[in-house]
């Protein structure tokens, strides 16, 4: 038998020996019957339905799987029942025939198991069904609390990202909101030498309150505001069978699709598509992608997503704003991107304590392949690892992989993974975005009442789209209420999915935090934030569904991408493409060093099936931002001279809880502005003798708010920076954190102002498309090169008829 693992109260035992015997059936069909196979447990002999009976052998889990049997090709679906009550205990509903129903069973347990032939030609499917024993003994449960943790530095944010905690997408640029799971967690903190605030103070009666809270919400309410009416959170199972439902009841409008990889556990990931004339995917209409959940524990994620969807065909249907803009673009939608993930959390029984076996807090997917062997034992709802095992696939992504914001750790919540896109689950949504039109991407988190856009990392200077990029995460974050910034202004992060498709394609992107202070809140809060009702911060305002409504107008809109005009044959392909390597960031590697960057490799491309005559092709501009050039402005003047500042008399004593202990020197100096000088940064240095000795270097305007700061460890220097900066009077304050001899203290020396101009705008060179043309039987019969701007229309002429020494001379021309 395994060794018993015990932590917070649960014990995962017995997770090879203790695995009942699988029993393998065929179950059979006659008809198929396009219904809900979750709803109720139908009587034997109903048409559509094959059933089997069990009784659970464990305390633990049940895993009732279909694998495709025979002949053809179908769609069953499958769901288990208590069968005392007729209860739904699991259920699986993708598109296929390859499913996976899983949930708690205790021993002695009554079940049927209902296979369910909903559409196809198959008339058969294979059924196991197997038992895991997991042992849910009483235990001592230790309080779990959210944490703001002050972090007026960079670099306190990097102390802080090193301890391993749970750090939540809250923060701002003097604090991180932590999860402190129980009293290690807060001895971790506590010897750091951090600083904080209790934000809430008991998290796992928060939890438990809120499913109570929710299960009164849709007892009393029969329809909510939102497109679908919902009262409660969906169940994977209810995501997959409505996204396949609106696609039946919505033929030539609505497509139901399974993205190419299934995840680690072997489920399918299911989206959508909405568009007129669904099934030509090649039509060259611009396309918005909407996702969610690639945190599991982030429920509203993946609501909104499936709202969306709803809000499209609703829209589009009654007509109004909705349907132009329906008919110009493409909409694709994922609610959930990890549903390995997502049903562990979204089955567990409510805890909110962040043990590592409180399920419900699992932020990752399902690979097992890179924890400690013997931590590699067990499904990933039952494993001596809990929650802990898996990859963060939002640091998984190729843009500046490998950097600061991710963990090197396999059992961090932010795991990077072992390569840029070593997960299914981000290689699903790369094979959409390398291969469509993605003109917007809006991917769904929680929380922080935030839009973020790229840069994830500080040291990455904004792009030249700033200006239009900026202009647009506002008027997104007008409907919503929520702020709008660069992703590093929350701290750096690398891996993230908007700056790997922006920076690869040029298409918007920005992740929504959604809500102010949850993983998952009572439910009703989800409505306001999708609707725009009170107490959401976007109450009055339209809320997420008008942000949506001002993404898609976006899609819709030329001046967002480039569009290629021209004329080919009917039945003709064109397709562009352009193919690539990025660097990620230097490679940081467990030990704390960086090993040169990964050089990744990336083919971006889309096709057009010409209708005939004219066409006009939404694309992104031909040039990646990533060689574009940076954003900048010219100097309007010399910059200010240097500034050397004078130590006053004596040494403070040591002081390491500032700015709660205030014991400091203060050193003030004046920064000038226009017309006289133009400062476009500000740096402020200092040095001592001995780098045992540490000094902490922080700057205030003078409103005595914090303007910038530097607080290294290991150094005798100390560097703070501040672009920009406003004219006006500033304090210097300078903190003795701690001497190598107080008996012989190191003074602090050479403090001064450099001040340099602003850097212009950068421009690197212009990449071209390769544009290609292939006639009905795939004969290659044109090629060109085409360059394209955002904004511009670019026409291409007849390209099916050009050849390659036509093109060539039309470009050294």
């Amino acid at each position: 038998m395994a060794a018993a693992v015990g932590l917070s109260g649960v014990v995962v035992i017995g997770l090879t020996s203790a695995t009942a015997s699988a029993e393998d059936s065929v179950l059979r069909s006659d008809k198929a019957v396009a219904r809900s196979c979750f709803e109720k447990a139908l009587p034997k002999g109903a048409q559509g339905v094959d059933r089997r009976e069990f009784t659970s052998t464990v305390d633990g889990l049940v895993q009732a799987r279909l694998r495709p049997h025979g002949g053809g090709s179908g769609d069953w679906d499958v769901a288990v029942f208590d069968k005392a009550t007729g209860g739904v205990v699991a259920a699986s509903a993708a598109l296929r025939s390859a499913e996976l129903a899983e949930s708690f069973v205790t021993k002695g347990q009554a079940l049927v198991v209902q296979a369910c032939r909903y559409a196809g030609s198959s008339r058969t499917v294979t059924l196991g069904v197997d038992f895991l024993a997991v042992d849910t003994q009483d235990g001592a449960t230790q309080r779990a609390e959210i944490v703001r943790v002050d972090t007026p530095t960079k670099q306190h944010k990097n102390r802080l990202f090193a301890l391993g905690l749970d750090v939540t997408e809250k923060a701002d640029a003097t604090g991180v909101e932590v999860v402190l799971a129980g009293d290690a967690d807060r001895k971790t903190l506590r010897e750091a030498g951090m600083t904080s605030t209790v934000v809430q103070a008991d998290i796992s009666a928060k939890s438990i309150a809120n499913a109570k809270t929710d299960r009164e919400y849709a007892a009393r309410t029969e329809a909510s505001v939102l497109p679908s009416g919902r009262t409660a959170y969906r169940h994977h199972y209810e995501y997959d069978y409505e996204l396949k439902e609106l696609a039946r009841a919505n033929p030539g409008l609505v497509k139901a699709f399974t993205l190419p990889e299934a995840t680690w556990e072997g489920r399918d990931v299911v989206g959508v598509e909405i568009a007129t004339n669904v099934e030509n995917t090649r039509d060259g209409k611009p396309v918005d992608f909407t996702m969610g959940v690639h945190h599991a524990r982030e429920w509203p994620a993946g609501e909104h997503a499936m709202e969306w969807a709803h809000e499209l065909v609703k829209g589009y249907k009654a007509g109004g704003e909705f349907k132009p803009l329906v008919e110009k673009t493409r909409n694709i939608v994922v609610p959930i991107v990890n549903p390995d993930g997502f049903n562990i959390s979204r089955e567990a029984e409510p805890k909110g304590d962040f043990s590592n076996f409180d399920y419900e807090m699992k932020r990752k997917n399902c690979n097992v392949n890179d924890s400690p062997e013997n931590f590699r034992t067990g499904s990933c709802a039952a494993n001596p690892a809990g929650r802990l095992r898996g990859t963060d696939p939002n640091r998984n992504y190729a843009g500046f992989w490998g950097g600061a914001g991710a963990s090197t750790n396999w059992s961090s919540d932010t795991y990077r993974g072992s390569a840029p896109f070593s997960e299914p689950e981000t290689r699903n949504v790369r094979s959409i975005i390398a291969n469509r039109q993605v003109t917007n991407l809006i991917t769904l988190h929680t929380y922080s009442n935030l839009v973020l856009r790229v840069p994830g990392v500080a040291d990455v200077r904004p792009p030249l789209d700033e200006p239009a990029y900026k202009a647009l995460g506002d008027k997104l974050a007008s409907r919503n209420g929520y702020t709008s910034q660069p992703g590093w202004m929350l701290y750096d992060t690398t891996g993230n999915t908007e700056d790997w498709s922006y920076f690869a394609t040029g298409g918007w992107g920005f992740t929504f935090e959604v809500g102010p202070d949850e993983f998952h809140p009572p439910f009703e809060k989800v409505i306001a934030e999708y609707a725009g009702l009170a107490p959401a911060a976007g109450a009055g305002k339209g809320g997420n569904r008008q942000a949506f409504i001002d993404m898609l107008a976006s899609t819709a809109d030329p001046a967002s991408h480039a569009t290629l005009v021209g004329s080919a044959p009917k039945g003709y392909q064109l397709q562009v493409r352009k193919a690539f390597t990025t660097p990620t960031s230097p490679v940081v590697q467990p030990d704390g060093s960086t090993a040169d960057p990964i050089q990744w490799a990336d083919v971006i491309k889309s096709d057009l099936l010409s209708t005939g005559g004219r066409f006009s092709w939404a694309v992104n501009p031909s040039t990646r931002p990533y060689v574009a050039g940076r954003y900048g402005r010219d100097p309007q003047g010399p910059a200010q001279a240097k500034i050397a500042l004078a130590n006053p008399d004596g040494i403070p004593a040591e002081n390491t809880d500032f700015p709660g202990n205030p014991t400091a020197e203060r050193i003030p100096f004046r920064v000038d502005g226009l017309p006289a000088v133009d400062n476009g940064k500000m740096e402020v240095t200092v040095g001592w003798g001995t780098t045992d000795t540490d000094w902490d270097l922080y700057i205030f305007d003078s409103a005595n708010n914090l303007v910038t700061s530097s607080a290294n460890g290991g150094t005798n220097t100390e560097k703070a920076v501040l672009f920009d900066p406003p004219a006006g009077d500033y304090t210097a304050v300078m903190v003795n954190y701690e001497q190598a001899d107080p008996a012989t203290p190191d003074d602090w020396s050479n403090l001064a102002v450099d001040f340099f101009s602003p850097l212009p705008t950068t421009y690197g060179p212009k990449e071209p498309y390769t544009l290609t043309c292939s006639d009905q039987r795939g004969n290659l019969v044109g090629l060109a090169e085409i360059y394209a701007d955002r904004g511009q229309t670019v026409d291409v002429g007849a390209v099916c008829t050009r050849s390659a020494r036509a093109a060539k001379e039309r470009v050294n021309k």
